[in-house]
């Protein structure tokens, strides 16, 4: 069963195909899909991802320690396509402009070594990554004073992250001139180099291929477990910093 689990997430295969494979129905396959993704999130659910500061610059690479040494996360966003529903209300909830299509979208954060450090639940694509980060409960983890965040511009939250006491780095703006100065090219260049870590961290969940098909809406009462399970998963895998 949990060989038949890992063969619809991690490589792709469709029920139907399952079933023939395994010699049962398409319902037992979806049964034991759903089963398993409950067990593992409850199981794997219960490790502590959240590594200490200790932790966090033990392992951190040196360009880091170099230029963000008090950083403790990386965020980012990202959008797993879904079935449009025939509920108008859904139907525009859904809806990222963004990607054109109707979507759901979660948060991801990644310790400066690399690891998955937190996992929001799914929300409706529409949302916007301010009021994703204000839901997903991530201002609710235990930040040390003096931590800072690493994030995209679109991560304009730092009157959030004051209320914590942490700190917000993300690329300058160009703001109302028509050419940024060259320091901030140079740090934005340098956020850049270090932020692309969280994109490769979620390309290694995106690689459980069934989040390359879009989500059927029978799965929905099961994606979230599914999209933590898949994330968590990854911490088992080869991280995609050496520390040396």
């Amino acid at each position: 069963q949990f060989l038949m689990f890992l063969c619809r997430v991690k490589v792709g295969l469709f029920e139907y195909d399952l079933s023939n494979r395994f010699g049962v129905s398409i319902s037992t396959v979806s049964n034991v899909l759903i089963s398993w993704a409950n067990f593992c999130y409850q199981r794997l659910g219960t490790l502590n991802i959240w590594p200490s500061k200790k932790q966090v610059f033990q392992y951190m690479p040196q360009s880091f320690k170099e230029k963000y040494p008090s950083t403790r996360v990386i965020i980012d966003c990202t959008e797993i396509k879904v079935e449009m529903s025939s509920s108008l209300l859904l139907k525009s909830q859904t809806y990222s402009n963004y990607k054109s299509a109707n979507t759901l979208k979660g948060l991801i954060g990644i310790s400066p070594s690399g690891s998955v450090s937190f996992v929001s639940q799914l929300f409706t694509g529409c949302i916007s990554d301010r009021e994703i980060t204000e839901r997903s409960g991530f201002l609710q983890l235990p930040f040390d004073k003096g931590d800072s965040i690493m994030a995209d511009k679109g991560f304009n939250i730092q009157d959030l992250l004051d209320e914590v006491h942490v700190k917000l780095n993300i690329p300058p703006f160009l703001g109302m001139y028509d050419q940024m100065a060259g320091g901030d090219v140079l740090r934005t260049q340098s956020i850049a180099a270090e932020r692309i870590h969280v994109e490769r961290a979620i390309n290694k969940i995106k690689s459980f291929h069934i989040f390359d098909q879009v989500i059927p809406l029978s799965l929905m009462g099961s994606i979230n477990q599914i999209w933590t399970v898949c994330a968590l998963l990854t911490l088992f895998q080869e991280p995609i910093i050496s520390v040396s």
